[in-house]
């Protein structure tokens, strides 16, 4: 099956920029028409679902290349799946410590709302 940019753009709720963006990175390989258009296929669909699924997890376009053409050299898909994990080790790393920050900021701000309300309290204004 055949998808053409606008199909892609729609589904994915990406621009055509965007997916034209992705071309240039060498990230989709889509055929051409005699014309010209660009004509995608259902590879080109799976690899645009990585790509958005690896944005969406954090990871950098560079490490999402980079997943993409392990796969390519490798077809068993072990080395992709090898470098996925480690890359997905450090993304889980950054959100537990990014979480931990939000929570002592929550912490934080609770403790100092606490005080304002005791001073208040204290100056007979609540």
């Amino acid at each position: 099956m055949i998808f053409t940019i606008s199909q892609l753009a729609k589904d994915f709720n990406v621009t055509t920029r965007t997916i034209r963006y992705y071309e240039e990175l060498h990230l989709l390989h889509p055929l051409r028409s005699a014309s010209g258009r660009r004509m995608y296929s259902k590879g080109d669909v799976t690899r645009l679902k990585l790509i958005i699924r690896g944005k969406r997890f954090g990871f950098t376009l560079e490490e999402i290349r980079e997943m993409i053409h392990l796969f390519d050299q490798d077809r068993s898909g072990r080395k992709q799946l090898e470098r996925t994990i480690e890359y997905g080790n450090m993304r889980i790393e950054e959100v537990t410590r990014f979480i931990q920050e939000l929570e002592n900021l929550k912490s934080e701000m609770e403790g100092l709302r606490d005080e304002f309300i005791k001073k208040l309290n204290e100056s007979g204004e609540i």
